[in-house]
């Protein structure tokens, strides 16, 4: 079991393993963990510098946290602590490898203040292209239905520094979703129990490829207790490789000595111990991506050491949060799917196939787009390809729209396609957030996607892509859907006559 595991920062002084009293430390980005991590600086010691690219960012700050406005690597700083989005190519961390200093992530910040604490919490890690929200929820409703003093942060909105320097006696455990973005700015962490659910082409741009990719996604599996998705192949190599004491698979099929999976429609456990779990068609997301999160957060709970019953529990009563294929609204016979949180094509796929064992018989239109992240259009072409029978049109928006239509032609010429030329098609910036007249392109979308669809079928957004080309985040782009469902009147020549 994976509980009591230790927390230790190699060759650090044990009163100050953050190895910051004292020194003046750069945060880079005034976002939600970067003054998380500015707060967390400074109560341990240290002199706190905050930067960022928005001015208006650094007019607030923390009392005793001052703003470095200039460019480049403030004289004497020999650590930064860094936004996750800023790739290894960055001119900051250049400066900073000339320096001989180190840039880490929060994550890696929190790994090292919780050993300060008397007892460190045990750090659950979930990463993966797709699945790491669900999962983390998941995972983090099974740990309070057994009554563990636990708390779900990293990636999921809450800061890793935050739980960990929360007043005594704190969390004893923690649900951490990490991207692959902190996983390589955190070195030191090695979790408790890690989970990498699956690996797609997904920020290769960053990464430099897949392999970088891979590699940051692996640093999950580096603790005591290894599980990953073995029916994905990349996920698979990656935890044959780990170098973790135990290692588990996941899988949809029936599992080996050393897997949770299924058995004549029961999630059932061969690792842990030899028992049934729940009946697979409770778990909600329903459908194989549903399937697999719940396996997932049922191994690294087991490897916690929490009850089954307390699995079975949790999970029969799960629900997932907003923007993962939630419902927002019926129109004329016709059901609105929100699924902004599908960044990728992997994760598209997953949400257009989940439609397929949800509502057999149905017909979607696929609203797709925004911003690739090094990955090539034609991926969308040929999932719209593998989806085309059950394709009742595809509406495409987004300021890299061209390259989707093209590729949608080439892969499924015989599907129609509406192209939404509406729209900011430029970085986002805040002023465009408060403009009213800024130009919004999903009241046009859904009006074409209802003129394509018909009673019974299922309008999804599920993008495929980042969203800042036109909003925020993925939840901005996800509300402006739903509002724009909302807003729909009578629809000519469509589901609306």
């Amino acid at each position: 079991m994976a509980r009591g595991i230790g927390i230790a920062v190699t060759g650090r002084d044990p009163d100050d393993p953050a190895g910051v009293a004292g020194r003046t430390v750069l945060v880079a980005g005034a976002g939600i963990s970067g003054i998380a991590s500015a707060v967390a600086l400074r109560d341990a010691g240290a002199s706190v510098l905050v930067s960022d690219d928005r001015p208006a960012a650094l007019e607030t700050l923390p009392d005793g946290v001052r703003p470095w406005r200039e460019d480049g690597l403030p004289a004497g700083v020999r650590t930064v602590v860094t936004s996750p989005g800023r790739p290894p190519g960055h001119p900051l961390v250049s400066a900073v490898a000339a320096a001989g200093g180190e840039v880490i992530g929060e994550p890696e910040l929190a790994w090292r203040l919780a050993a300060r604490r008397p007892s460190p919490p045990a750090w659950l890690v979930v990463t993966g292209t797709n699945g790491k929200t669900t999962t983390t929820e998941m995972l983090a409703a099974v740990l309070a239905a057994a009554g563990s003093r636990s708390v779900a942060c990293g990636n999921i909105g809450y800061p890793v520094v935050s739980a960990v320097t929360e007043p005594e006696p704190g969390p004893e455990v923690l649900a951490v979703e990490l991207s692959s973005f902190q996983l390589h700015w955190s070195p030191s962490v090695r979790p408790a129990a890690g989970v990498v659910l699956n690996v797609a082409a997904d920020h290769l741009d960053w990464h430099g490829g897949p392999d970088g990719y891979a590699a940051a996604k692996a640093r999950a599996l580096t603790g005591a207790v290894a599980v990953a998705g073995v029916d994905d192949p990349v996920a698979a190599r990656l935890l044959g490789r780990s170098p973790a004491a135990r290692r588990v698979g996941i899988t949809l099929g029936e599992p080996g000595p050393d897997q949770l999976g299924v058995v004549d429609g029961m999630l059932v456990d061969r690792a842990f111990g030899r028992g049934e779990l729940l009946a697979a068609d409770a778990v909600v997301p329903a459908g194989p991506p549903g399937v697999t999160d719940a396996l997932a957060a049922a191994a690294l709970a087991r490897a916690h050491g929490v009850a089954p019953v307390h699995i079975a529990a949790a999970l029969a009563g799960f629900t997932p949060g907003p923007h993962r294929s939630a419902p927002v609204g019926e129109h004329a016979g016709v059901t609105y799917l929100d699924d902004s949180k599908a960044t990728n094509p992997h994760a598209a796929d997953a949400a257009l196939s989940a439609i397929a064992a949800r509502r057999p018989g149905a017909r979607t239109v696929w609203v797709v787009g925004g911003l690739f992240k090094g990955v090539a259009p034609d991926e969308l072409g040929r999932l719209a390809a593998a989806h085309a029978s059950r394709l009742a049109g595809i509406v495409v928006i987004g300021a890299e729209r061209a390259p989707i239509v093209d590729a949608l032609g080439r892969h499924a010429p015989g599907l129609p396609v509406r192209e939404v030329a509406a729209g900011h098609d430029g970085p986002m910036v805040s002023s465009d957030l408060q403009d009213p007249a800024r130009p919004d392109p999903m009241p046009l979308a859904v009006r074409y996607a209802a003129e394509l669809a018909r009673p019974g079928d299922v309008v999804l957004l599920a993008p495929a892509a980042a969203s800042m080309d036109q909003f925020r985040d993925y939840g901005h782009r996800g509300d402006a859907f739903a509002a724009a469902v909302a807003g729909l009147g009578p629809v000519p020549g469509g589901a609306g006559r």
